[in-house]
């Protein structure tokens, strides 16, 4: 093993038991992957806590998607090699059960195709557009599908009643912007009925055009 990986997984594994203790996924949900320099992957076992995962248990796939080493992976694989399959800019997916996020999701309003409303530019400029998708029972393969129907167009989706996923260049930008994600949603819900200002369309146009923000329409 590469110095390289070691770190890695060290990372994989603080990163997520920053987000388990401060209640951003709870018990066994929740899961992280990233790219290895060979172009493989490290994947977050099946129903292991954030709090507590083994850096030398992590799932480990060779180039070719082959299990090579360490525990089974989580069951929502398909999820994040439609990410990794369609974004040639992802090293890393994650995915949470993020409670705001998913309160967000219940809501009769929601808007399917800009999830997040424009409460501040930092949601604007770490995720883009997230899509709203339906609900599909937990390791549904038609995750990973309905995401690949995305083209590589958004980095990141919320999954109704579920959690959200987000992929970025490395793992720590990826809990970066997931964590942003969930705190645009609670914003959102602690605002929600009171007639928050948002940011306007030319305050948004601004963001997008100075932080080359991807925004597809």
């Amino acid at each position: 093993m590469t110095r390289a990986e070691t770190r890695l997984r060290e990372q994989m594994c603080m990163l997520a038991k920053s987000m388990f203790d401060r209640g951003l996924t709870g018990g066994s949900t929740g899961n992280i992957s990233a790219r290895t320099d060979d172009g493989g992957l490290l994947v977050s076992p099946t129903g292991t806590s954030f709090g507590r995962l083994d850096p030398a248990r992590l799932s480990r796939f060779d180039g070719e998607g082959q299990l090579i080493d360490g525990d089974h992976p989580t069951k929502e694989m398909p999820l994040h090699a439609a990410f990794y399959d369609t974004r040639n800019t992802a090293g890393a997916v994650v995915h949470l059960h993020s409670c705001h996020s998913v309160a967000l999701s219940m809501m009769p309003d929601a808007d399917w195709d800009n999830f997040l409303p424009p409460l501040t530019p930092y949601g604007i400029m770490k995720l883009g557009k997230v899509k709203l998708l339906p609900f599909f029972l937990p390791g549904d393969p038609a995750m990973g599908e309905a995401v690949r129907g995305l083209a590589g167009k958004r980095s990141a989706v919320m999954l109704a009643n579920h959690g959200p996923v987000v992929a970025a260049k490395d793992v720590e930008a990826a809990c970066n912007a997931i964590e942003e994600l969930e705190d645009t949603a609670r914003l959102a819900m602690m605002t929600r009925g009171l007639n928050p200002r948002a940011l306007s369309d030319a305050e948004v146009q601004g963001l997008i055009t100075k932080f080359d923000v991807e925004w597809d329409d």
